[in-house]
């Protein structure tokens, strides 16, 4: 009786404790003043960024899209400018965190690492697929004109829905399913040096989807798998460890009526690669290898 006594008034505590952590609800008066406060704040930060960009050596000039169909008055796509103070070794995600923390909060964009790994900043920049954190702005013609990733459906600024491009990449099966694992507990499933050097660059894949939004061909069949797809099926139906059961079956997936067929070569996606994939050849590859599948010799 004392344990379900004292197990109440534990739990009334952390009830008691609960609420008194949550937030009050601001009153009008308070919720006003805070805007204000929040406008007058993004107004100092505006204005030291012009200070800023007065006293800088060097600026450059960013032309930004903007989209957002959930704010009144920004339905409609547009470009926003901005004059960034330029430095040496400035990327153009760097220019836009800039434009982001000084001129305009709600600017919206992916990023996270912030060395070419994580695959989130895949933008278009002057016209081309390119990664934020890898692109030098010195390298770019003034203005740069930033854009999401053509192809896919733009969910606010610079942020685009990239479930689709998931759904390709899990279609594949990317995991390996050996037919049978080694005998001892400790014991490797070893790769030759040779085998290894062939499958290096596939492994390099960081899902970013340049390659897929530079594809005409995946831009018009929704349900091509596309270059990332595909490769990442390369990288393990080439891999020696790979089970020849699982081969046989990832082979049948990539050659199928919106597989390795459709692609065309036309190299865009080798072009636009951040990892410098040979993605093209890969395709072409994986296409013999399903020919030499499908040959009987009797």
């Amino acid at each position: 009786m004392s344990t379900q006594i004292e197990q109440e008034q534990t739990e009334e505590q952390t009830e008691a404790e609960a609420e008194a952590t949550e937030p009050a609800e601001q009153s009008p008066q308070e919720r006003r003043l805070s805007e204000k406060k929040a406008r007058a704040e993004a107004r100092e930060r505006e204005q030291q960024a012009r200070e800023e960009v007065r006293e800088a050596d060097e600026t450059v000039r960013i032309k930004v899209f903007r989209y957002d169909p959930e704010v009144e008055g920004k339905e409609e796509p547009r470009f926003d400018d901005f004059s960034v103070p330029f430095f040496k070794g400035m990327t153009v995600l760097d220019a836009l965190i800039y434009a982001r923390d000084h001129y305009d909060s709600s600017l919206t964009f992916r990023h996270s690492c912030r060395q070419a790994v994580c695959g989130s900043d895949a933008l278009f920049v002057n016209g081309q697929q390119r990664l934020g954190c890898k692109t030098q702005m010195a390298d770019l013609d003034d203005p740069v004109r930033i854009e999401p990733l053509p192809h896919q459906d733009v969910v606010k600024d610079l942020v685009v829905d990239m479930e689709h491009f998931y759904e390709q990449m899990h279609a594949v099966e990317p995991y390996f399913q050996p037919d049978e694992l080694p005998e001892g507990e400790r014991e490797e499933q070893r790769q030759s040096p040779e085998n290894r050097e062939k499958v290096k660059m596939s492994t390099r894949c960081i899902w970013c989807g340049a390659c897929m939004s530079s594809c005409n061909i995946a831009a018009g069949d929704n349900e091509y798998l596309g270059p990332a797809a595909i490769n990442k099926a390369y990288r393990f139906a080439m891999d020696e460890r790979e089970g020849e059961i699982q081969k046989e079956d990832r082979l049948e997936i990539i050659e199928q009526e919106h597989g390795v067929w459709r692609c065309q070569t036309q190299f865009s996606c080798t072009e636009v690669c951040p990892k410098d994939i040979p993605l093209t050849e890969h395709i072409q590859e994986l296409k013999r290898e399903a020919v030499k599948s499908n040959l009987k010799f009797w």
